[in-house]
């Protein structure tokens, strides 16, 4: 542990430094007159976390703030963060439901603002309280944002613009920021009880707090719990599309089993020539897992004394989930030396196709997952006179995930299709007729993965006003961070007993420093007509990598008001994302991995060398280089007094990034074009030779075969293909932020609406540096994404509806859809305060009611035949809210 010792002593000893600095402070303060006119009050809540700036007591400059308040969080029925987050339109996850994968590539479900995603890292930053979360992931270094409860959030401040000109990696696309409650004094209680078809969900907060003035110490529990849904629970979750005018993609591996003999399917029982059994492999696969969720976040707040304040925040969350996939199936060989072979004429061998729920049972594939993660982080906010305040902060955190993914030991099937003794046979017209320990074998295989991941930090930041103007107070901030941290992974996949392993250990480290500064030009105290404000700022950050080397981002913004009401900004910048560890020195998934046929045969190759294989490499890499962007936009903000309620806000956005990291993966499809192209080069090798494969693959393990040795003593493959992880393309894209509403005072309360969303100009992406560009809105991307709501507080009732939409795209390639449609949906909340009609003081009753039409995403006629949304259906959830 000697890195979490190194950040402990720099913490330690920058609190040391500032308490000597401030002893004195207090001390001269003591003995002058309590009435002194230069004394400053501690800093507020709202002074202290603001999103986007260093600088207390100032919004951010020049940039367009998406709110999420208390109130909406309860509205919105959310039983995690990313349900709520689902409900922001400028998040790639809007309006549906989030979970992560099975497997060990995505386990844990990313947040991603414009859609622009980052590998095995990030683009979007997620703060809980302006600090970094740790990651969590196996493949990747995601902030799990599902460990803050619901019930601790006072509100989200989204910033859909770059900021790692004052927080560092990751905010390309923006930063997230949860601010939890300081404060509370009592007992607060909520719970809330769910159901759908088929689905049933649970989540109590629980809240217990003390304020002693000068004070505060606060303890969050959070339980959530609900079932899976399979596809066969949802009419649309199907592969067989033909009654939406779309194709049949079902499966012929099933419970009755196929037979191909020279290229003619006989099926199961009846084995006439020209049949085929089909089943649908989406009936007994998840489209939301199982999980069970604990968390417990914590706050204790003191001042102590009138100049120093001590903060200190921790939390513990663990995530239970466990994901049915589609049933064991093989596709392989049977011959006539096997004792169960069934001939149907004269042949030797057949291919057979089968899955095996008729011994292993329909419910699909069990496959449980497991998410810790743990935090803490204490905080001095020290006062040392004339405005000036110095922050210290201290940040550790550490993850732990597992997940299990159940497959087919393909080898152990193969084996018992070639056995020759009805002990070591595998009979595949009858699998109840096999020897159960051949059973047990074939069922024998998992890929168990693990990862630790643990974050450190520490942070020094000094702000105040240094010149007094005629338009306010000019302000600064500086700062220095030292940050580390270490990811160590692995992956076991094979037989339990004798599984291949895998495993990578890396970590880093990353020295910074900022600045910001803030210049009030015009102001109340000098305002001209036409300038009743002009606000400048301008902030810069050095990130020093050990791995990855030195970066510089800067960033201006301004905030014009040519009257007290309209306000416009704008701001331009760079921001970087450094590369996940899991993708450089940390990727665990590096390995050489066979196909038995050649998919994309280079221009002068033999029809016959389709039947030969091909080898591709994954995984990461380590001369990786930090992704990087250039984002500016530009916006104005009206408040018209002529009608105070209403509020108008609409921002022009512009991202271009560059550097994005990929793989090269045309090589299967892209036909000729991919030889053609000069720049593909690098990237495989004809006919290669096992000496030029050993040196390509560059020591990764061999995936699906013993060794590459073997492997070529037996195989001559056409190609080997480098899919690994490089910096390669690049993302252009601009568009518009828009919100318009109403916070309207009545007689009776007061009526509420808004409508706020996203909508995507341009969106242009290219795979190399010299490649042309290509527009994603023609094929796959939507435009239009928004929130409409409207409410009303009526004595003890409040209710509010709000439509969701979606907006549709086109398709390209598939003869029979052109086009996927958009999805609205339409949710209810109202709430019943019992304490207004004198029942029980500060307690209310909520319904939910989402998705109140049962509205089915769009159809997609490819995988599971839907795209563009996702739902639990018509879903009523009942809740209490209480105060003690």
């Amino acid at each position: 542990m000697p890195e979490i010792r190194r950040v402990a002593f720099y913490y330690a000893s920058a609190v040391a430094l500032l308490a000597a600095l401030a002893k004195p402070v207090m001390a001269q303060e003591a003995g002058q007159d309590e009435s002194r006119e230069d004394s400053t009050p501690p800093p507020s809540d709202k002074e202290i976390i603001v999103t986007g700036t260093l600088i207390r007591g100032i919004a951010p400059v020049g940039t367009n703030v998406v709110a999420v308040t208390t109130e909406d969080v309860v509205a919105t029925g959310a039983a995690s963060t990313n349900d709520l987050m689902s409900t922001i339109p400028q998040i790639s996850n809007f309006n549906q439901f989030v979970s992560g994968t099975a497997g060990f590539g995505q386990p844990i479900a990313a947040t991603n603002l414009r859609g622009l995603g980052a590998s095995g890292g990030t683009t979007t930053l997620l703060l809980v309280n302006g600090h970094r979360l740790v990651g969590s992931g196996i493949l990747q270094t995601y902030a799990d944002p599902t460990i803050i409860p619901p019930g601790m959030i006072e509100r989200v401040e989204v910033i859909p613009d770059g900021g790692s000109s004052i927080y560092g990696s990751d905010a390309i696309g923006g930063v997230i920021n949860f601010i939890t409650r300081k404060r509370a004094s009592g007992v607060e209680a909520s719970g809330r009880v769910g159901f759908a078809d088929g689905y049933r969900t649970v989540d109590a907060n629980l809240l217990v707090g003390k304020d002693w003035g000068t004070g505060s110490l606060m303890v969050g529990y959070n339980y959530a719990w609900h079932n899976n849904i399979q596809g066969l629970e949802r009419d649309y979750v199907t592969q067989d599309s033909r009654a939406q005018g779309g194709t049949d993609r079902r499966v012929a591996t099933c419970a009755l089993t196929n037979i191909t003999v020279a290229g003619v399917s006989y099926a199961m029982p009846g084995r006439v020539a020209g049949t085929q059994n089909k089943c649908d492999s989406t009936d007994y696969a998840d489209i939301y897992p199982r999980e069970r969720r604990h968390s417990v976040y914590a706050v204790l707040d003191n001042d102590m004394s009138d100049t120093v304040n001590f903060n200190m925040q921790a939390y513990y969350s663990r995530r239970d989930t466990l994901t049915r996939t589609a049933p064991l199936a093989t596709n392989s060989t049977i011959r006539s030396t096997n004792p169960f072979f069934q001939p149907i004429g004269s042949e030797t061998s057949q291919g057979v196709l089968f899955d095996y729920t008729s011994v292993f049972g329909n419910d699909g594939v069990t496959n449980p997952a497991r998410f810790d993660s743990m935090g803490i982080t204490p905080t001095f906010n020290i006062d040392i006179g004339s405005g000036w305040n110095v922050l210290l902060m201290g940040n550790y955190g550490h993850s732990f995930n597992a997940t299990t993914e159940r497959a087919i030991n393909a080898d152990a099937a193969n084996a018992a299709l070639a056995g020759t003794t009805t002990a070591t046979a595998l009979n595949p017209y009858n699998l109840s007729q096999t020897n159960p320990a051949v059973l047990a074998g074939i069922a024998d295989y998992q890929n168990y993965s693990q990862s630790k991941q643990d974050l450190g930090e520490a942070r020094i930041v000094l702000d105040g006003p240094f010149a007094s103007l005629p338009g306010g107070d000019a302000r600064v901030a500086i700062g220095a961070e030292y940050h580390w941290e270490k990811m160590d992974a692995s992956i076991a996949f094979g037989p339990t007993a004798t599984p291949k392993r895998n495993r990578a250990v890396a970590s880093r480290r990353v020295k910074s420093v900022y600045g910001e500064l803030f210049v009030p030009v015009f102001g109340a105290d000098n305002a001209q007509p036409g300038l009743a404000g002009l606000d400048l700022t301008g902030s810069v950050r050095y990130d020093s990598y050990d791995d990855v080397g030195g970066t510089t981002n800067p960033k201006v913004g301004f905030n014009y008001r040519p009257v007290e009401w309209m306000t416009f900004r704008g701001n331009y910048g760079t921001s970087f994302h450094a590369p996940s560890l899991a993708d450089t020195t940390g990727a665990v998934d590096a390995r050489v991995t066979s196909i038995p046929v050649s998919t994309n045969l280079a221009p002068g190759s033999s029809p016959a060398d389709f039947f030969r294989p091909i080898l591709f490499i994954s995984g990461g890499s380590p001369t990786l280089q930090p992704e990087k962007a250039k984002t500016w936009s530009l916006g104005m903000d009206i408040k018209p007094p002529v009608w105070d309620a209403l509020n108008i806000s609409l921002t022009y956005y512009n991202v271009d990034f560059t550097n994005v990291i990929s793989v090269n993966a045309g090589n299967f499809l892209q036909g000729a074009a991919y030889y053609a192209d000069p720049t593909n080069a690098p990237f495989y090798i004809l006919n290669p030779t096992l000496a030029q494969a050993v040196a390509f693959s560059n020591g990764a393990r061999a995936d699906n075969f013993s060794s590459l040795a073997s492997f070529f003593a037996s195989n001559s493959p056409t190609a080997i293909y480098d899919l690994r992880r490089y910096n390669r393309g690049q993302l252009k894209q601009d568009g518009l932020d828009f919100t318009v509403s109403v916070n309207q005072k009545t007689g009776f309360g007061s009526i509420n609406a808004s409508f706020a969303g996203t909508y995507v100009l341009n969106r242009n992406t290219r795979e190399t540096p010299t490649a042309a560009f290509v527009d994603r809105l023609k094929n796959g991307f939507n435009r239009l994404n928004y929130v409409a709501t409207l409410g009303a507080d009526i004595g003890a009732v409040t209710a509010r509806a709000t439509l969701t939409h979606r907006g549709s795209f086109p398709i390209i390639g598939d003869p029979v859809q052109t086009r996927v449609k958009g999805y609205d949906t339409v949710d209810l909340y109202f709430a019943y305060d019992l304490g207004k009609i004198g029942m029980f003081k500060e307690t209310s009753l909520t319904l939910n009611i989402d998705n109140v039409a049962d509205k089915d995403p769009p159809f997609r006629n490819t995988g599971n035949g839907f795209a563009n949304g996702s739902t639990l259906g018509r879903m009523v959830a009942l809740g209490l809210r209480t105060k003690l």
